[in-house]
């Protein structure tokens, strides 16, 4: 899944700007992806469904010089429906050697399906708990990328796991679809004594030493899915920080002793982004234990909840795994194909970093790469079909998933504005029935709607269920004294969306080197707008700081308009409720009167906004009545 870009001197800034982003970004998707095939499937085991898992003891014993585990899961659940038997995924790959609950022996079948099927000794009612404890060992499978690895590192050995989005069956006993977080978790690993454990959560206390091996106990009290849960085992170094604005916790740093000094270095980015994150949205969510890093063998990180796994310590891929913390594993999304809710978020947070710490000129040039990247295909939905969300390429979309998911996000917040947009955020983060749970995305859209106050179902149609982008065309004319109009037409990349109705930003120029910002809202094509300007225009420019995700838009300056019958016009047109009537501000409007095409006088008024509800479709005529004269319109009611 390596790539390799070659760039060569001739090409355009922006699309090198592109393909840098594309190549950063598709390192961390990869990584996320790591432990899948290409296509599975089965997302969501049915056979898993009817019991809630509260708990679970993980006990693994492990030398990281050989790929092989030993396990013994105890697992405490609660039956949602009626139950004989209780199913575990479970890869075909690793053998059960025996499966209790108390002191008792229970039957089970370890199918050709990935599942151990485990009979209870009697029917377990609904509402009620029980403690469930599997023993097994083997060689995890390699499927896809591998979910659990055995490498070395500068000539040490290292075990990691990795089990986004369907690897944790390969290495454990669990339930791993998207709806069922486990409340709590003890990790106990043992292994030879000369390595350190890294597992989720805090060491409630020292390891513990017998013989040649050491057992490390991690204790993580917060809910978590099972693809967040992990382990590593190698000769790390220990590296300790310290974030929080309100109330400090612990980084917990593990490093390759190799690769210490400039580690040590690199993270020291971490306590500034923390204190960023938290400044936007809330605090930490793990506070009450940890956050940290683990090294890994592996391009780009994984978010595992409290200790992402990382390639290295740059600031970009520091930036999105923390990010991930709140957006994927203090909320995670409720389907995979939902999943731009956690990397649209996580890769924005990262572009919020540069917006934050280097300054705006960056912020607009990392969005610009995500636009060119974006635009770089015609076509492409955010949010996944059923058939998209058992491909795991497609899912861990690069263009779609992170930068369109991203770019997303900057138009809501560029619509909204940014009180509305970050309230709406951290409302989101705060809504109980998410926290430590599963969203979708119109929870997202049900908190941005709230706090917004309008709609946002058109949005979400255009930019997150439907494919492409447009291509504005906006002229602009000089419209006598402190005035300009604005003409904007949009094509698409794709048919799945009819019009992609945005606020449309516009810079103008003057000739004394003035400038000023003007936001026009555009729902049709064609539309006009008049717009109150501080100077004469000399020359504009389209979305100049990359709001809108847009591909090879033209802008085009006119002569001024002097004629003041071209200078008035009626729009929309046609129209089947309200038209505006658009003139200089010079223009006084005295009276309107409207005739339909037998000349009979259906609508008389003096204001240039009115319903044209009431009229019969078809052709009518506008005499407007003006301080400069009478104008004559030809208008058509649909």
């Amino acid at each position: 899944m390596k790539k390799t870009y070659l760039f060569l001197l001739c090409f355009s800034i922006s699309f090198v700007f592109a393909q840098k982003n594309k190549s950063s970004i598709n390192s961390i998707a990869e990584a996320e992806m790591k432990s899948a095939s290409q296509l599975m499937s089965v997302q969501v085991n049915p056979n898993t469904a009817n019991y809630d898992i509260t708990y679970h003891k993980l006990e693994f014993t492990i030398n990281p010089t050989v790929k092989f585990v030993t396990g013994k899961i105890t697992t405490t659940y609660t039956a949602l429906a009626n139950m004989n038997t209780i199913t575990f995924d479970f890869a075909n790959q690793l053998t059960v050697s025996s499966v209790k609950k108390g002191v008792t022996n229970l039957t089970f079948v370890e199918d050709t399906n990935n599942q151990l099927i485990i009979t209870l000794p009697s029917t377990q009612t609904t509402g009620t708990s029980a403690t469930i404890e599997i023993s097994y060992s083997g060689v995890p499978p390699t499927n896809g990328f591998d979910s659990f690895v055995q490498s070395t590192h500068n000539g040490s050995p290292i075990i990691w796991t990795l089990s986004e989005p369907f690897g944790a069956r390969d290495w454990w006993p669990c339930k791993q679809d998207l709806n069922d977080k486990i409340n709590s978790i003890d990790v106990f690993i043992t292994a030879p004594s000369q390595y350190v454990s890294v597992s989720n959560g805090v060491e409630p206390e020292a390891p513990v030493i017998s013989g040649a091996n050491k057992t490390t106990h991690f204790h993580h009290g917060y809910p978590i899915p099972a693809y967040l849960i992990a382990i590593a085992v190698t000769n790390y170094q220990v590296y300790n920080q310290t974030a929080g604005l309100t109330t400090p916790f612990p980084i917990v740093n593990y490093i390759y002793p190799e690769n210490y000094d400039t580690a040590v270095a690199d993270l020291s980015q971490t306590p500034a982004i923390m204190n960023l994150y938290e400044t936007l949205f809330e605090p930490y969510p793990f506070r009450n234990e940890k956050y940290g890093h683990a090294q890994f063998s592996w391009g780009g990180g994984m978010e595992h909840t409290t200790v992402s796994f990382m390639q290295n310590f740059s600031r970009g891929l520091i930036a999105h795994e923390l990010g991930h913390q709140w957006f994927g594993d203090k909320i995670t999304c409720g389907t995979w194909k939902d999943i731009w809710l956690n990397e649209g978020f996580a890769t924005y947070l990262a572009a919020l970093v540069i917006e934050n710490l280097d300054g705006v000129d960056s912020f607009i040039t990392e969005k610009d790469g995500m636009i060119n990247f974006i635009t770089s295909s015609p076509t492409g939905n955010v949010y996944l079909t059923d058939a998209q969300a058992t491909n795991v390429n497609r899912i861990f979309s690069s263009r779609l998933s992170y930068n369109k998911g991203a770019m997303v996000l900057e138009m809501l917040r560029f619509k909204m504005g940014d009180t509305a947009f970050f309230q709406a955020l951290r409302n989101y983060l705060a809504d109980t029935n998410l926290a430590y749970k599963y969203a979708v995305t119109d929870d997202l859209k049900s908190h941005l709607e709230t706090v917004y106050g309008q709609s946002l179902t058109e949005f979400f149609n255009d930019w997150i269920y439907n494919q492409g982008y447009p291509t504005y065309s906006i002229t602009a004319q000089n419209w006598g004294a402190g005035q300009a109009k604005f003409v904007v037409n949009q094509t698409q990349s794709d048919p799945s969306v009819t019009y992609f109705e945005m606020p449309v930003p516009i810079r103008i120029f003057g000739a004394n080197g003035q400038q000023a910002d003007i936001i026009v809202n555009n729902n049709i094509n064609g539309e006009e707008f008049i717009v109150n300007v501080p100077f004469p225009i000399t020359s504009f420019e389209f979305d100049p700081d990359k709001h809108i995700i847009s591909r090879n838009s033209t802008t085009t300056l006119g002569q001024e308009i002097f004629d003041n019958n071209t200078a008035i016009s009626v729009y929309p047109n046609p129209s089947s409720d309200e038209v505006h009537i658009q003139m200089p501000s010079s223009i006084v409007l005295e009276k309107v009167t409207v005739y339909n095409n037998l000349g009979q006088k259906v609508i008389e008024n003096s204001i240039s906004d009115f319903s044209v509800t009431t009229l019969s479709n078809g052709v009518h005529y506008i005499e407007i009545q003006t301080s400069e004269g009478i104008f004559h319109k030809r208008f058509i009611k649909k």
